[in-house]
């Protein structure tokens, strides 16, 4: 291990540390007790925080590196990281989308103050086992950075990355352009040079996960979140430029031909993904902050469902849009694990046209499997508004498409190796209704009334009286009860 001097931009944008200070100030951290078992333990902990508060793990097994976890607990941590309200969110994934920013390479950064040639993952690193079946300890709140043999272009993406050994990793890539980037490279007969960046802004995770077309930058659309370029610097060991102000670079290559045990892991459908032979990392480095922070999302949990359906809707959202401008806001639901089942709201003027928006969805991204579309008068972010609208206006002889033996995700335990079926639901209400056939009740002045000045500011007080007054009208008398009870020495 050496130390390398750092000259910190005074232009930066903001990181990881930046997040955490914010979530502190407004009492989103909890700090968990020294010592916690990074087996098992640790995840149960952040499991059991995971819709209220982000939790710091110091000295976790006695390692001396913090573990953090859940930096989202809900779609409007998602929005306060990129200093937007939540309504504002989907706009600014899908203006940073369209007007990314282009990285900004600089000589050093934080994220090497510290090197190990030598490399011992597990000792030089807090790697957590989060579910129970899991095969041994996962990075999984990793961005693998790849770059193009050919172009040069990098791609930002989130895999589960198995620790296998002192400086090996088996990775899952599915079909995608990490994998892309890895056909091209066993092409020329080499290696995919690649880096593994973990404890990066909230920005940089949420643009990795963007449905970006191949050799599109996913950190230009983050810079373009935060407002300001990213600053990169080049990896020690090889060409991957990584984020300046991450917390920790994991510097290795995609072997050719190289395939090792991976698996179980626990994935975000709530099941296992299975134990196969997969690619495999060869790690040559770790360079890191002087103090860094190790970030990791339980497997499944709903930190991983949530990072993955944010920008996911942005980029639905823009793909149905250019078709048909009358959908006007879309949602991957929680049950759908946010990545299965799509709700689109839509602004209908045609017969028929909900279910040309299904199949624009369908064929969007493979993951759908069901498509549920409604009016604009239902709100998406609610699950029982959703099935209100299938309760009230959907009927399965006239509103169901199927689709079989498309491609959905391998993931999905339900596919043939991801072959499955498609199922769009049309839960919009016909145009030709008449006014009151589709008309939602409403009591008139509930959105008006102040609750302040309508309810009594002592309720116990007020029951304690009306209580009092009720028994008095019904003849019950205080002492009258007492002469009865001393009859009975009570």
């Amino acid at each position: 291990m050496r130390m390398q001097n750092s000259a910190k931009s005074t232009n930066a944008p903001a990181d990881l540390r930046a997040w955490l200070a914010y979530l502190a100030e407004r009492g989103k951290l909890a700090i968990a007790r020294e010592g916690i078992a990074l087996t098992d333990e640790l995840a149960a902990i952040a499991k059991r925080l995971e819709r209220d508060s982000a939790v710091l793990f110091p000295r976790p097994d006695g390692h001396e590196i913090p573990v953090i976890a859940n930096l989202f607990a809900g779609r409007d941590w998602v929005a306060d990281s990129i200093g937007v309200t939540e309504d504002q969110l989907l706009p600014r994934f899908l203006a940073a989308a369209s007007n990314p920013l282009p990285t900004r390479e600089v000589p050093d950064g934080p994220v090497q103050e510290v090197v190990h040639d030598d490399v011992d993952l597990l000792r030089q690193l807090p790697v957590p086992k989060h579910n129970e079946r899991d095969s041994g300890p996962y990075i999984t709140a990793g961005l693998l950075i790849a770059r193009n043999p050919k172009t040069g272009v990098q791609n930002v993406s989130i895999h589960r990355c198995q620790v296998s050994s002192k400086n090996r990793i088996g990775v899952l890539l599915l079909p995608r352009h990490t994998f892309s980037y890895y056909r091209i490279a066993e092409e020329l007969g080499q290696a995919l040079e690649i880096a593994i960046v973990i404890g990066a802004h909230p920005a940089l995770l949420l643009a990795s996960q963007a449905i970006a077309a191949l050799d599109e930058d996913e950190m230009a659309i983050a810079g373009a979140l935060l407002g300001s370029p990213v600053d990169v610097v080049k990896c020690r060991t090889n060409s991957v430029r990584v984020p300046a102000h991450a917390e920790i670079v994991i510097e290795g290559r995609i072997l050719q031909g190289v395939r090792e045990p991976e698996g179980p892991f626990g994935e975000f459908p709530q099941y296992y993904g299975p134990r196969a032979n997969r690619e495999v990392i060869e790690v040559d480095a770790i360079t890191h902050r002087a103090k860094p922070i190790f970030h990791t999302i339980v497997g499944g949990g709903f930190e991983h469902l949530i990072l993955g359906g944010v920008p996911r809707e942005a980029t639905l959202l823009q793909h149905l849009r250019r078709s048909f401008p009358t959908v006007l806001d879309v949602r991957l639901t929680r049950g759908g694990t946010c990545r299965y089942h799509l709700a689109i709201k839509m602004d209908k003027t045609n017969e028929g046209e909900p279910k040309n928006v299904m199949m624009c969805a369908f064929g969007a991204h493979y993951d759908i499997k069901q498509v549920v579309v409604v009016d604009k008068d239902v709100d998406i972010s609610s699950s029982e508004e959703i099935e209100w609208a299938v309760a009230t206006r959907f009927q399965a002889d006239r509103d169901l498409m199927v689709v079989a033996g498309a491609l959905g995700s391998k993931l999905d335990p339900t596919t043939d190796d991801g072959i499955g079926a498609k199922m769009g639901l049309d839960a919009t209400a016909p145009v030709s209704a008449s006014e009151l056939a589709f008309k939602r009740i409403r009591v008139k002045g509930e959105e008006d009334v102040d609750l302040t000045t309508a309810l009594q500011a002592d309720p116990g007080a007020a029951v304690a009286r009306l209580l009092a007054e009720a028994r008095m009208r019904a003849g019950y008398r205080p002492e009258a009860a007492c002469v009865r009870l001393r009859r009975w020495n009570m």
